[in-house]
């Protein structure tokens, strides 16, 4: 335990409790001023380092009142950053205990005891403090992104909706991305029990909130492909390229899969021909590659790709032409394709699929929230940041 820090804070407590009786003595009283008994009992139990006995006497040697509320505040606060949070609740539930503590003291005490709990994730008391200090016009904005949060850490996402909905009418925040991911998390819950039209129902209402929702439109053309709709399917999954085309990979391989369905793989050709044009990226590559290996050979999808490489350098570019390439070499230069081929690939399974743009968070999985810093669709497939 450091004890340093917990010394300071006494001393500071000493401070407001010397300048509240500074306050209310004269100078010869003054005069006759002796340390209180509860000070050197506590600095008694700093130095036997019983940290627990220092903070209960903390509490009670301040008397509740205008001059010293702020310095309990701050002590609860400082608790509860180190994460010392049970003695942050012990604070914070004695200010509120105090009947005589001003109104607006006692509001900011409920608030920050709310914040004690959610920070250990004691959800439930954390929810009802903080739906009693949402009525509370200082505190009715953070109260309602706390309450968010809980519900996005309980998966209750209709609460979720209604918090976000409220949060964006106080604030004149869009909260429109957030509540398109809440009707897709119920859209997928509906979708696991069963219950098709509603969460098509759940989806359209996402894409309503946001109409740039790229999982809103990927969900949709699997539901449809379920069905064996897959013209539906491929307008959903064309939709994504004028939403975000930086999520375009996840819809190649479904889209492949509904030409193919429909037994039009030269207009996928075509389509992704298009799209390689606007928006250079290695998925639409190794779809369009093997198409053209398999109509045109080997050696025409290694020019193909090799002309793709040369202007857009990659390890992925580069490591898809190697396995081309090497069914047309023999000897000494196939050995050297070998030894890149499996340093590529090494360096591929090393680098992540997936990045967070917001706070650097990196893995193989896409997740629509970032599990570091908890945005909704700032993840990005790690390709579409390379050019």
């Amino acid at each position: 335990m450091d004890f340093e820090w917990i010394i300071l804070i006494f001393i500071a407590l000493f401070c407001a409790w010397y300048l509240g009786f500074r306050t209310k003595t004269n100078r010869l009283a003054l005069q006759k001023f002796d340390l209180p008994r509860d000070y050197l009992v506590g600095l008694n139990y700093l130095l036997n380092e019983e940290a627990d006995k220092a903070v209960d006497v903390f509490i009670k040697m301040l008397e509740v009142d205008s001059s010293t509320v702020e310095t309990h505040l701050a002590v609860g606060k400082l608790f509860r950053r180190r994460g010392e949070v049970d003695r942050a609740i012990r604070i914070h539930q004695n200010l509120i205990a105090r009947p005589q503590l001003d109104k607006a003291y006692r509001e900011q005490s409920l608030f920050e005891l709310g914040q004690d709990y959610l920070s250990v994730g004691v959800l439930d008391r954390a929810e009802r403090i903080f739906l009693e200090v949402v009525n509370l016009k200082q505190y009715s904005i953070p109260a309602l992104k706390a309450l968010l949060d809980i519900y996005q850490q309980e998966k209750a996402w209709e609460n979720a909706i209604e918090t976000a909905t409220k949060l964006a009418s106080a604030t004149k925040k869009n909260m429109g991305i957030n509540i398109a991911h809440y009707y897709c998390e119920l859209a997928e819950r509906a979708q696991s029990k069963g219950r098709v039209e509603q969460a098509i129902q759940f989806l359209k209402n996402a894409l309503d909130s946001d109409p740039t929702c790229v999982r809103g439109s990927l969900l949709q053309a699997n539901l449809s492909m379920k069905k064996e709709d897959y013209k539906f399917a491929l307008k959903c999954l064309k939709r994504i390229k004028d939403q975000n085309p930086d999520y375009l990979s996840e819809a190649i391989d479904l889209l492949a899969s509904c030409y193919e369905k429909l037994k039009q793989e030269e207009k996928l050709v075509a389509y992704l021909m298009k799209v390689l044009n606007e928006y250079p990226k290695i998925p639409v590559v190794l779809i369009l590659s093997e198409r053209i290996r398999q109509w045109k050979g080997d050696k025409v999808a290694a020019n193909f790709v090799a002309d793709y490489t040369r202007r857009y350098p990659s390890i992925a570019g580069l490591h898809l032409f190697i396995n081309l390439y090497l069914s047309n070499t023999e000897g000494r230069a196939k050995e050297d394709l070998l030894i890149l081929q499996g340093l590529t690939g090494k360096l591929l399974s090393d680098k992540p699929d997936y990045q967070c743009i917001s706070c650097g968070f990196s893995g193989k999985t896409l997740h629509w929230q970032c599990p570091g810093c908890k945005q909704w669709t700032s993840i990005k497939p790690v390709h579409s940041l390379e050019h």
